[in-house]
C-alpha cells in the first residue's frame, strides 16, 4: 500500500522583536530541549498534559471553521523576545510545556473536594519536553524535575527590574525571575534543544478537559493512598473524573519515590489522555470537539506563533496519532540531593545519560530506538521481576531440574542467584515457594512465573524467595511489571501503560 504524502509541516510566525526559528534542512539538525516540599503545596502536574491535548484533540483533522473564532481564547504571551544565540533550528517540533499554580481560580468547594489548600507561588509546578518528529509518527515525552539544578542565563528580575548575571537555581524558580523567557531560555541553555512553541496551561483546564472527555481510565497493581490530595484508589481499574484525576497525578506521598513516582503517574495518565481522545469517537463530534477544544484554550496561554493555522496543520499530520506513538521519559537523574549554597537540594542531572536524551531530540530519532515491547504473553505482576531475590533448591532426583529452573526465571528478568543446590528432601511432588510475609507482593509475582505452585510463609526468611523445584514442573511463564519503571531515564511507550494494552 502505497505511503500517503506528509502534511505540510507546521509554520511558525517569529514573535515580534525575535528572531524567526530556522526550519530548513541545511546546517545541522536541531532539537529546538527530591528536595521534600512544604505541605501546603500541592503539584498541578498536568496541566502540562492539557496543553498537550490542544494538540492531540485537533488530531481529527476538523475544519478551521470548528475552530474559527478560539484564538481569542488563547492569552498570549511574548514568550521569544528579543532571545538571542539559541541553538539551531532543524527538524520536527520542540513544545515546551509548563504547568503554574493556579489556587486563585478554583472555588472553596474544589479547595475542600481536593484538598487544594495553601496560597498559589508564581512558580511551575510541571515541566515538559515535548518533540513531534518531522514525519508525526512519533512524540517523545522528556518530563523535567522541577528541582532540577540550573544556571538561568544573564536576565532581568521580572519582578523586581533587577539585572542579574548567570546563577545557580531550581528549575521551576526560573519562571519566578523571569517568567516564560528565562524558563525557555535556561531549558535551551540546559539541554541545547530550540523550541519552538511555548504553553502554559492553568489546572481549571485540566479537570474540565478531563470531565468533557467522560473521564480517563487508568489501572494500578496496587491500591493508592495518599492523605496529603486525598487520593484513595484501590487496587484494579478506574475511571477518573477531573477533580479525581488531578489527585492522581499531584499524588506523591505514595512512597518513598517522590517525584519520580509522581512523574511516572503524569506519564501514565498521560498516555491514557490520548487513548481516550484519539479512540473514543470524540474528536469525530465537531460540536464535543469544540467543547473540549474551548474547554482546554480557556485557560492556556501560548506564545504569539502558536494559532490556529498552527494547531489544524500539526492536527492534520497526527490523524493518525495513538498511544503507541508516544514515548516518555524523566530527565537521568546523577545526583539526588545536591546541595547548592542558597538554593537547596536539588536534583543534579546525569550529564552523559541526559545529552543522549536531548541528542536524539536534536536529531530527530526515538528517545530508545532499540528497545523491544514486552511480549504480549507477559503477565503483569505487582513487583519488578529485577528487584525479587530467588534462591533455587531442586527437590526432586532428577538430576539438573535446579539449573533448568533457575536459567527460566532468570530469563524472563528474576534475580535469581545463579547458584542452585539440592534440597535436603528430594521427594517434594509440588513446587513450592517459601517467603518472608513481608515480601507477600514479591512472592505473588514469582507465584505467577510459576503456575501451580504453593506459597508457603515463613517468617524470618528475609528478603530472598526460596524456590523448591518439585516434580510438577512444567515451565516458567513470562511476566511483566504492571507498574512502568520509575528510575529516571528509563524510556516507555505509551501502549505499555494504557490499560490492558501492555
Amino acid at each position: 500500500m502505497p505511503t500517503p504524502p506528509r502534511s505540510p509541516r507546521v509554520p511558525a510566525s517569529p514573535p515580534p522583536g525575535g528572531s524567526p526559528p530556522r526550519r530548513g534542512r541545511s546546517g545541522p539538525s536541531r532539537r529546538p530541549a527530591g528536595t521534600a516540599v512544604r505541605r501546603k503545596r500541592p503539584r498541578w502536574a498536568m496541566r502540562a498534559a492539557t496543553a498537550l491535548s490542544v494538540v492531540l484533540l485537533a488530531s481529527a483533522g476538523i475544519g478551521h471553521a470548528v475552530l474559527s473564532g478560539l484564538d481569542a481564547d488563547i492569552a498570549r504571551v511574548d514568550a521569544f523576545k528579543d532571545m538571542k544565540n539559541r541553538p539551531r533550528g532543524g527538524h520536527g517540533t520542540n513544545l515546551l510545556l509548563v504547568g503554574t499554580d493556579g489556587r486563585d481560580k478554583i472555588t472553596e468547594e474544589e479547595r475542600r473536594a481536593y484538598r487544594l489548600g495553601g496560597a498559589p507561588c508564581h512558580c511551575t509546578d510541571t515541566i515538559m519536553l515535548v518533540h513531534i518528529s518531522e514525519d508525526r509518527e512519533r512524540a517523545s515525552v522528556v518530563s523535567l524535575p522541577r528541582d532540577s539544578y540550573a544556571e538561568t542565563p544573564a536576565h532581568t528580575d521580572d519582578t523586581t527590574g533587577e539585572r542579574h548575571s548567570g546563577h545557580p537555581i531550581k528549575l521551576n524558580a526560573a519562571y519566578a525571575e523571569g517568567g516564560p523567557q528565562l524558563t525557555i531560555r535556561t531549558v535551551e541553555h540546559m539541554t541545547r534543544v530550540r523550541i519552538d512553541h511555548y504553553l502554559e496551561v492553568d489546572f481549571t483546564s485540566f479537570m474540565k478537559t478531563v470531565d468533557v472527555l467522560g473521564g480517563v481510565e487508568i489501572c494500578t497493581a496496587q491500591p493508592l493512598k495518599d492523605s496529603y490530595t486525598g487520593l484513595d484508589l484501590a487496587a484494579g481499574t478506574h475511571r477518573l473524573g477531573g477533580g479525581q484525576a488531578l489527585q492522581y497525578v499531584r499524588s506523591r506521598h505514595l512512597d518513598g519515590a517522590s517525584d519520580l513516582s509522581r512523574m511516572t503517574r503524569q506519564q501514565r495518565f498521560l498516555a491514557a489522555l490520548v487513548d481516550r481522545a484519539t479512540s473514543s469517537g470524540i474528536l469525530l463530534n465537531p460540536l464535543k470537539f469544540r467543547e473540549i477544544t474551548q474547554a482546554v484554550l480557556g485557560s492556556v496561554r501560548a506564545d504569539r506563533g502558536f494559532g490556529t493555522d498552527e494547531l489544524l496543520a500539526l492536527g492534520r499530520a497526527m490523524r493518525n496519532f495513538s498511544p503507541s506513538s508516544s514515548e516518555f521519559t524523566t530527565v537521568p537523574i546523577g545526583k539526588m540531593g545536591y546541595a547548592v549554597e542558597g538554593v537547596g537540594s536539588t536534583l543534579k542531572w546525569d550529564p552523559a545519560a541526559s545529552e543522549r536524551i536531548f541528542k536524539a531530540l536534536r536529531e530527530d530519532k526515538p528517545l530508545a530506538p532499540h528497545r523491544k515491547a514486552p511480549a504480549p504473553s507477559a503477565a503483569p505482576v505487582p513487583v519488578d521481576p529485577r528487584q525479587i531475590r530467588v534462591q533455587v533448591e531442586n527437590g526432586t532426583g532428577t538430576s539438573g531440574l535446579g539449573k533448568r529452573v533457575d536459567d527460566a526465571l532468570a530469563a524472563t528478568g528474576f534475580a535469581t542467584t545463579r547458584t542452585p543446590v539440592n534440597a535436603a528432601d528430594r521427594t517434594a511432588e509440588r513446587t513450592v515457594i517459601l517467603y518472608d510475609p513481608r515480601w507477600d507482593r514479591s512472592a505473588t509475582s514469582l507465584a505467577a512465573a510459576l503456575p501451580g505452585s504453593e506459597l508457603r510463609p515463613v517468617k524470618g526468611q528475609g528478603a530472598t524467595l526460596k524456590v523448591i523445584a518439585g516434580a510438577d514442573f512444567e515451565e516458567v511463564r513470562k511476566v511483566r511489571p504492571a507498574e512502568p519503571p520509575q528510575e529516571s531515564g528509563t524510556v516507555v511507550r505509551g501502549d505499555e501503560v494504557v490499560c490492558g494494552k501492555g
